[in-house]
């Protein structure tokens, strides 16, 4: 089956892991295999709209995501599941991608919302996405 379980998780966005993560430890003890979860922060886009914001931003907003993700791990996870933690800075997809290839996931498991067409015609949802260009196979989970 599945030897290492990408997690992806949006720390502002409860429905994101509340269903995905229950899904994804019951495959990982399936399988015996491992989860990792992995936490976005997201780059200000250009240097324009960095500007706007204090000295060092992007360092406190990484460590509060970091302090905030080994806390879901610790209330979230059983103490008997072998699991690594991520924390990446940058646009959500391409870090999603770069994840799977730096862990050798073999899996990917996400929540996604109920689809709205104008947003994701516009926008497109980061689920589908990584869906489109994940190399591996996507587990999205309807939150």
């Amino acid at each position: 089956m599945y030897h290492k379980i990408l997690v992806t998780v949006d720390l502002n966005d409860p429905a994101s892991y509340e269903l995905a993560l229950p899904q994804a430890i019951e495959l990982a003890k399936a399988s015996a295999g491992e989860l990792h979860l992995l936490t976005v922060v997201p780059d200000m886009g250009m240097p324009l709209v960095e500007g706007f914001f204090p000295a060092g931003y992007e360092e406190q907003a990484l460590d509060a995501a970091k302090k905030k993700l080994d806390s879901l791990a610790r209330e979230r996870l059983p103490a008997d599941t072998p699991h690594e933690q991520h924390i990446a800075l940058g646009n959500i997809t391409q870090r999603v991608i770069e994840a799977v290839e730096e862990t050798g996931a073999d899996l990917v498991v996400m929540a996604s919302h109920d689809p709205d067409f104008a947003q994701n015609f516009l926008v497109g949802s980061h689920a589908g996405k990584v869906v489109r260009r994940s190399p591996v196979s996507v587990l999205v989970v309807r939150a």
